[in-house]
């Protein structure tokens, strides 16, 4: 885990025009995205389509990311960040995050745009083929975690490889209960890997190019 300095990051939303700013209070952040050996040993599975312990995992929904969060910090005696029930529809689960727990989390949409960023202003954190795998040079395939170089907090593959979930809404009005993704991936082109980039799908969605890293709160 890396800490992370508070800060203020501008996130914007291309359907409503809006930009707003947001500050962060110091968090902790993975500095790789949690790889098939970690998830396999908290969770007892491997759902990933490419098999590899130091890959990230992927083929995870952010509902298999919040139910890991949980069970990461029972299993080193921390208090889980999450309340997790299922619908009265029956067809997903409810989520509530207690924001004062100790325990791991998924990254909000601004921390994972803060840490991305690491204090620079340009849509990446150095040339692109030195700090992400993407399609022009994945041969379309996930790649080991901490292959490409890190940004200047030491966070490796913030950008490429798999996308990451974040706990986010992405916009309520339009698509309901959809989560952000962030980062890009290994089959995205060049303009999808970028810090200000957005995606969203559903919580259930399971895919071969999305994954997720924690985060933590610091105590007050």
């Amino acid at each position: 885990m890396i800490a992370v300095p508070p800060g203020q990051v501008t996130l914007s939303d291309r359907r409503t025009r809006r930009s707003w700013s947001v500050e962060l209070a110091p968090y902790r952040l993975g500095a790789f995205p949690v790889t098939q050996a970690l998830y396999a040993r908290v969770s007892g599975m491997r759902p990933s389509s490419a098999d590899g312990d130091q890959l990230p995992v992927e083929g995870v929904s952010w509902w298999d990311a919040v139910r890991f969060c949980n069970a990461l910090s029972l299993r080193e005696g921390l208090t889980p960040a999450y309340a997790i029930r299922a619908d009265g529809g029956g067809v997903g689960l409810d989520v509530d995050w207690d924001r004062g727990a100790d325990g791991y989390r998924l990254p909000t949409e601004a921390e994972w745009e803060h840490g991305c960023r690491a204090g620079t202003p340009g849509p990446r954190y150095g040339p692109l083929d030195e700090i992400a795998w993407y399609r022009d040079n994945s041969q379309e395939r996930v790649h080991d975690v901490g292959g490409k170089r890190p940004n200047q907090w030491g966070l490796h593959d913030m950008l490429g490889n798999v996308w990451d979930w974040c706990w986010d809404v992405y916009d309520a009005e339009v698509y309901g209960g959809y989560r952000v993704l962030r980062g890009g991936g290994w089959f995205d082109e060049h303009w999808s890997v970028r810090a200000g980039a957005r995606r969203r799908s559903h919580p259930g969605y399971q895919v071969d190019d999305v994954g997720f890293r924690v985060a933590r709160s610091v105590p007050n």
